[in-house]
């Protein structure tokens, strides 16, 4: 029975782990699209972008609007590459947290007491899918794999490599 409820965990685990770069990749691509879209959205009417940073009491509002309009346009073009996955989603996490901060300061100090709100800002599956890509990384669909396979520097071969160095530092010891 016991071998039996391992061996299907042991399926499930294996199964749940194939999908991890597609939801990634899914991930990435769809939210990468929607911060091409704001991004461009802010940067055709900067203006107005400007403004209503001056209006919610952002330092240098001249300066912050381009910069995050380019952030968000180019941010979301890397998201949907795969590339700098994890540079660009730290950045991007940072804006999303910004944006609580000062636009929906209310959802976000709801956090605990009326979740729905919170849920409900528009920051937070922007904050969300950053913070995915972040700590999980843009997975095997990506230039980042890609290129990290180029350079020969793949998570498998760095395990098997520090496995290897440590039975051999172990041998040498023994």
């Amino acid at each position: 029975m016991i071998d039996k409820l391992s061996n299907c965990l042991g399926l499930l685990n294996r199964g749940a782990k194939s999908l991890q770069s597609p939801f990634l990749l899914f991930i990435r691509v769809y939210w990468g699209w929607q911060f091409i879209q704001t991004g461009w959205g802010k940067a055709n009417n900067i203006e107005k972008v400007t403004q209503f940073f001056t209006n919610l009491g952002i330092p240098f509002p001249g300066l912050n609007a381009p910069f995050i309009a380019g952030l968000e346009l180019v941010g979301g073009i890397l998201l949907v590459l795969g590339l700098a996955s994890r540079p660009i989603s730290l950045l991007l996490t940072a804006d999303m947290l910004v944006a609580y901060i000062v636009a929906d300061r209310e959802a976000l100090l709801a956090i605990f007491s009326d979740p729905d709100h919170f849920t409900g800002a528009t920051p937070y599956n922007f904050l969300f899918a950053s913070l995915i890509v972040l700590i999980f990384g843009a997975g095997r669909l990506s230039v980042d794999a890609l290129i990290a396979w180029k350079n020969g520097s793949d998570e498998r071969k760095q395990v098997a490599s520090n496995a290897a160095s440590a039975t051999g530092t172990l041998a040498h010891s023994a």
